[in-house]
Order: C-alpha cells, then sequence, then structure tokens
C-alpha cells in the first residue's frame, strides 16, 4: 500500500490491442493495487473503460473519461475533473507517445514531425502545465514521463528521439522550477519492451510474426537476452510515485536490461 491515500492520473491508461499488457494500463493496475484512487485518461475511451474494469475486479477505485494531450482544453478538462471526483492530484503519470512514419531528417515528412512533437512533447508540457497549479498549492506531488532510451541512444527516428529528449529536458526544468513546492518530476526511459503498441506494430509494418520479432529484439537486450515487459515499467513507476522517492527528482531513470549502459 505505498500509495495509500494518494490519487492519480494515468495518462494513456489504455493500450493497442494484442497479447500482452501495456505500459500505461499496467502501471495504473499497479497504482490502485497500491492503494492509490486512479483518474484514467485515454483519447480512445473504450480502451481506458477496460482498465477501468479490471482495476474494480480486483476492488480497486478508479474511473475514466477521454482525452486528447495535444488539446489543451482536454488537458484542464480531465485536470478539473480528477479534482472534482477525488478532492486532489498527488500523482501525474504521462504515457503518452507515437512513433509511425518517423526515420532520418531527409526522409521525414514534415507532417510526421508536426505530429510526433504535437502528441510527444507538447503533449507532456499541456498536462504538467494544468497539474501543476493543484501540486504547487498541496505543496507536493509526484510528476512521471515516459520517455525512452531512444532519447540518449543512437537511432535512425529523428522525430521521436527529438521529441523524448525534449521530454527529459521538459522533465528537469520541471523539477528544479517547482521543487521548492515540494514537487517532484522524473522520467523513465523504457528500453525494449514486450508490449502490444511495438509487438503488434513492427510485426505488421515488417511482415514478420510476433515471434520472430520478439526473437530479434531479445536478442538485443544485454540482461538474459530477454525484453522487458510493462510490468517493469510499472515497478519502477511506482517507486518514483512513492514516498519511498521522497528525495529523488529530475532523474532520467533507463529500464531497459543495460542496453543504454552500452553509450561510450
Amino acid at each position: 500500500m505505498r500509495l495509500e491515500n494518494k490519487v492519480a492520473i494515468v495518462v494513456g491508461a489504455g493500450q493497442t490491442p494484442g497479447e500482452t499488457i501495456g505500459n500505461g494500463r499496467a502501471t495504473a493496475i499497479l497504482f490502485a493495487r497500491e492503494g492509490a484512487q486512479v483518474l484514467l485518461v485515454d483519447k480512445r475511451i473504450e480502451s481506458a473503460l477496460e482498465t477501468e474494469q479490471i482495476i474494480k475486479d480486483e476492488g480497486g477505485t478508479a474511473s475514466s473519461c477521454a482525452g486528447d494531450v495535444s488539446v489543451d482544453a482536454d488537458c484542464l478538462a480531465f485536470t478539473n475533473i480528477c479534482v472534482e471526483r477525488y478532492g486532489k492530484i498527488d500523482i501525474l503519470h504521462h504515457n503518452v507517445g507515437i512513433g509511425v512514419g518517423d526515420r532520418g531528417p531527409i526522409e521525414t515528412a514534415e507532417s510526421v514531425w508536426d505530429k510526433m512533437l504535437d502528441v510527444n512533447l507538447k503533449g507532456a508540457f499541456l498536462t504538467s502545465k494544468h497539474v501543476l497549479p493543484i501540486m504547487r498549492e498541496a505543496n507536493s506531488g509526484s510528476i512521471i514521463f515516459i520517455s525512452s532510451i531512444a532519447a540518449i541512444c543512437s537511432m535512425n527516428a529523428i522525430a521521436y528521439k527529438a521529441s523524448k529528449a525534449g521530454m527529459n529536458s521538459l522533465s528537469q526544468a520541471i523539477a528544479i522550477d517547482n521543487a521548492r513546492f515540494g514537487i517532484r518530476s522524473n522520467v523513465i526511459m523504457p528500453g525494449l519492451m514486450d508490449t502490444p503498441i511495438a509487438i503488434e506494430g513492427i510485426s505488421k509494418a515488417i511482415n514478420k510474426t510476433r515471434q520472430q520479432v520478439r526473437a530479434r529484439r531479445d536478442a538485443q537486450v544485454p540482461l538474459g537476452s530477454k525484453m522487458g515487459t510493462a510490468w517493469d515499467v510499472a515497478n519502477a513507476a511506482v517507486f518514483l510515485a512513492s514516498d519511498d522517492a521522497g528525495f529523488i527528482t529530475g532523474v532520467n531513470l533507463p529500464v531497459d536490461g543495460g542496453q543504454s549502459a552500452r553509450i561510450g
């Protein structure tokens, strides 16, 4: 019960359909298991409602609402809904990102760049912008952004990399600017994960079976030659959201089986 009496917003609490569980859904479930009341936000409300039902079936407390993080009015609306339903906001967990159509700087279309920065980076800015005044008034709060080791590792996906590197910098700025209010801001950088958005999407894009995709990705992971799962990300998120991490802010935490340790 590390999050007992806490209220959390999980943005991106639904998931892409698939064989496994996604980072947002796993984190929302684990937050609830640890005692938090959770507002589940997703652009696809039906997916958030699926997560809500899982939590309620386990005896947890959760409710859902639709929201597009790239729309300022939506971010303000779900912030207000959380306060109306639960009275406060202790935790913001931002788990939103897209990466379709991204390549190198010559091949990437301007529209792809704009869309990716709009969703991945501006969305993180807008969610935190509206939650921060609530947390400042309470003189406490924990913000967690789901970035990627792409922010610090070489990859041929320029818009995605730039958006996630920007997210890391945004979190650092929030951490320093809001430390005097007792607010912490940290980033989790997942590596290769066995989640539906990764496996299903890549499988379709390269016309390979899920197991072929998994085998190729597993081989790239130093720790046990095995990808992580959404529960690895969720466990890190619970720690950063909890009082156990009360003296930790401005951190970019890799959850990647040692992939990013290869730098240098």
